[in-house]
């Protein structure tokens, strides 16, 4: 007999009473504030054709990296979980075949936020109530597949229905951004931005960087292979996306270094990176001074940037070969803010007219760097608990290393950061938990009146992500 699937009212409180108590009365106010969803990877095709997703291994299993990361990790082949290959080898294309696959090493996720986040959408969106494992993966994919046929499964209809206000999709300053033009013809009400990630034309080791400058110089009409013609089309690619509704950029770049070049020694390392005679260090240090003229151009525009380092992106050589990026291979590695960062703060960290929102995979900068840089600098805010920590205990983690120097208002709440659809309400519901938590335990040790971290949850859950993100 399967066992049941219920998601237990005060799961991630405190285990305390008195703690849990007033968690309780904390979350009460904020479960069901709007969701503010700023940064994230979802298709906006879905909402521009709002189609029947095609069925459940397609919406929850395919695209999620974290998934397929662990199952790989088990010696799961990616073909077994419909992953298409980049040379066109056959895959398994029977998606019920893919999800009996998943549900018979369902098991693999126990203890992992994955879990927590799969188990409120088969109860909370799907109404499924008994545990995810191989007896029960047909009725799982019978009853979901069941759900995505009705019209209030399709993309719109859920958007509204998980109550998000706001959903920043990213999109490379090559994408011709025709699926935000088509959901904002439609006529649909529901707030669908976009978000300027200018990696591939940023980025010199980006592959196919050189094709990548053409395609900029076609779409813009400026010619990118020369310095000024290339800065003239960033800012071109830039006013579009804000008028598509972008209120922010997004930064992947492997490290947080940042430079400060003057013309001549700019123009001179344009040449280089444009004839393709680089070395690595060339390349960085062109990375590093386009950040800065990215902030330069924030003033300019008024565009919050974002910046995410410190992944070593594609680590599994032979697996990016057959299956291309963001697959699960990327790992985190050390980052260093205070020196990385000094160039671009040296220039614009004493301008509150910039907002410089930083990410880190690195915890071990948290207390060291990050808290007192952005306790500092007008510039500069912290990012909630990203990627491999966005989970209960990195999220915990994160706030006992920041708080006490970076106070609260140094951040900005919460963003999800997700491909996965169906799991961003989870997520916001995790994170809302986990913040009433740590706050219950500032309450009960007396460091916070209760209506002080009242305000303070609603500030999380929802004002400072749409201050921070202008919004």
């Amino acid at each position: 007999m399967a066992a049941s699937l219920a998601l237990h009212p005060d799961r991630l409180l405190p285990a305390e009473p008195g703690t849990r108590a007033i968690a309780r009365r904390l979350y009460s106010e904020v479960r069901r504030l709007p969701i503010v969803s700023p940064h994230g990877h979802t298709d906006p095709a879905w909402f521009a054709g709002n189609e029947p997703f095609a069925d459940p291994a397609q919406l929850l299993i395919t695209p999620d990296h974290y998934l397929l990361r662990m199952l790989y990790s088990q010696g799961i082949a990616l073909e077994r979980l419909g992953v298409a290959r980049s040379d066109g080898t056959p895959r398994e294309a029977d998606s019920r075949s893919v999800w009996r696959l998943f549900a018979a090493n369902y098991h693999l996720f126990r203890g992992t936020p994955s879990r927590l986040w799969l188990d409120w959408v088969f109860a909370a969106v799907f109404g499924l109530d008994v545990r995810l494992q191989a007896e029960t993966a047909d009725h799982y994919f019978d009853a979901i597949s069941g759900k995505l046929a009705e019209a209030a499964f399709r993309p719109r209809a859920l958007f509204e229905q998980f109550g998000i206000e706001v959903l920043a999709t990213t999109e490379s300053p090559l994408d011709d951004l025709r699926h935000h033009e088509e959901t904002r013809r439609s006529g649909w009400p529901g707030r669908l931005i976009t978000t300027f990630r200018p990696d591939p034309v940023l980025d010199p080791e980006f592959e196919g960087f050189r094709g990548n400058l053409a395609r900029l110089s076609d779409i813009t009409g400026c010619d990118a292979f020369g310095y000024q013609g290339y800065l003239d089309a960033l800012r071109a690619r830039r006013r579009y996306f804000a008028a598509m509704g972008a209120t922010a950029t997004d930064h992947g770049h492997p490290t947080a270094a940042t430079a400060s070049l003057g013309d001549r020694e700019a123009r001179a390392l344009f040449r280089r990176v444009v004839a393709g005679a680089i070395t690595a260090r060339d390349a960085e240090l062109f990375r590093a001074h386009m950040l800065t003229v990215m902030a330069g151009m924030s003033l300019e525009d008024g565009l919050v940037m974002q910046l995410h380092p410190g992944s070593h992106r594609n680590h599994n050589a032979e697996l990016f070969a057959r299956f291309g990026r963001d697959k699960g291979a990327d790992m985190p590695q050390r980052t260093d803010y205070v020196g990385g960062l000094k160039p671009l703060l040296d220039r614009h960290g004493n301008d509150s007219r910039l907002t410089l929102i930083v990410f880190t995979l690195d915890e071990s900068t948290y207390a060291r760097e990050l808290a007192p840089l952005a306790g500092h600098y007008p510039a500069l805010k912290l990012g909630p608990a990203w990627w491999f920590h966005d989970s209960p205990e990195g999220m915990r983690r994160f706030r006992r290393q920041v708080t006490e120097t970076a106070g609260f208002y140094n951040t900005v709440g919460f963003n999800d950061d997700t491909r996965a659809f169906c799991s961003i309400p989870a997520r916001h519901d995790v994170a809302r938990r986990v913040d009433c938590g740590y706050l219950a335990e500032l309450v009960a040790e007396h460091q916070l009146d209760e209506d002080e971290a009242l305000e303070i949850a609603i500030d999380l859950a929802y004002r400072l992500c749409k201050r921070a993100y202008r919004l």
